[in-house]
């Protein structure tokens, strides 16, 4: 099953095109952003989340990320394909496009990044971003008529507020590409969670680094952001429903992602409580068995 986690709009018009059953589900993390809805599309079967709840209701500091991932993970998503709107800190980089990228710089600090607090969990991060997924999105591109950039580092901040002037120009400085602020945790609870998961960035202007033309006021400088996230938003969403077969094709292939925990459980098992096993089954289960 295919996870699509984004924000308004688009879920809505995924889940519009096929027969939908929507899902209340209960972790040990507390209640998802809202009821994950799943559906088929073009024969592949799909599971889709408002990241940000009913209403735009979390900011991104309390977005409960990992809720959302051990829900998907619960109700049986193997990928997940993650939208989010972005600044963008490269001229080349219009607005209205679409970004897959490869790196990512984490720059948040109040929100819980893992799954696992009481045993020592170590997963590889090098490639944050699933390759088998990016090829699969890259594919897809071709068949778009906007364009859609492969590679770039995004810079996920803290927020709520946007950055400053001087922490623009850094960003560019360090070679970032762009700058939003859901990324993480999700991609790393992704990969500690062993589902597969890209990145589909909609660039809705700048970033403050480029100068805003002085002919637009504040009302209309928004306007013209939230026109731009909307067109993107359906860029993205044709770039979805073009890489579903290549998603379909990847059923039963082996990926890292899916085997990301192998090594990175340094706990003695034996000393994991009997608690903490039950609560984390659906992802450590099948490290906990005996015959391991």
């Amino acid at each position: 099953m295919l996870g699509i986690i984004g924000g308004s709009g688009l879920e809505h018009a995924m889940g519009a095109l096929g027969q939908v059953r929507s899902h209340e589900v209960d972790t040990p993390f507390g209640k998802p952003s809202g009821p994950i809805v799943t559906t088929e599309v073009d024969g592949v079967p799909v599971a889709l989340l408002k990241r940000h709840g009913e209403g735009h209701v979390f900011s991104p500091s309390h977005v409960p990320f990992r809720a959302n991932i051990f829900a998907m993970k619960a109700l049986g998503v193997t990928r997940i394909l993650g939208t989010g709107a972005v600044g963008s800190l490269r001229e080349e980089i219009a607005p209205r496009s679409l970004v897959v990228p490869d790196q990512v710089i984490d720059k948040t600090f109040r929100r819980p990044s893992t799954f696992f607090e009481d045993l020592a969990v170590h997963v590889e991060m090098a490639s944050p971003f699933c390759p088998s997924l990016r090829k699969v999105l890259e594919m897809a591109a071709g068949s778009c008529a906007t364009r859609v950039h492969q590679g770039g580092t995004y810079v996920c901040m803290e927020g709520p507020q946007f950055s400053t002037r001087a922490e623009s120009e850094l960003h560019r400085a360090w070679g970032a590409s762009l700058i939003g602020m859901t990324a993480m945790p999700e991609a790393r609870l992704a990969r500690e969670a062993e589902i597969c998961y890209a990145l589909v960035a909609l660039p809705t202007d700048y970033d403050c680094w480029r100068p805003h033309p002085h002919a637009l006021d504040q009302f209309e400088l928004l306007e013209e952001i939230i026109g731009n996230l909307k067109v993107a938003s359906q860029n993205a969403l044709e770039l979805i429903r073009q890489a579903l077969p290549h998603v379909a094709a990847l059923s039963g292939k082996p990926c890292p992602c899916q085997s990301a925990l192998e090594l990175a459980i340094w706990s003695d098992r034996d000393t994991i409580p009997p608690a903490t096993r039950e609560r984390l089954r659906p992802i450590l289960g099948k490290y906990l068995d005996p015959k391991r």
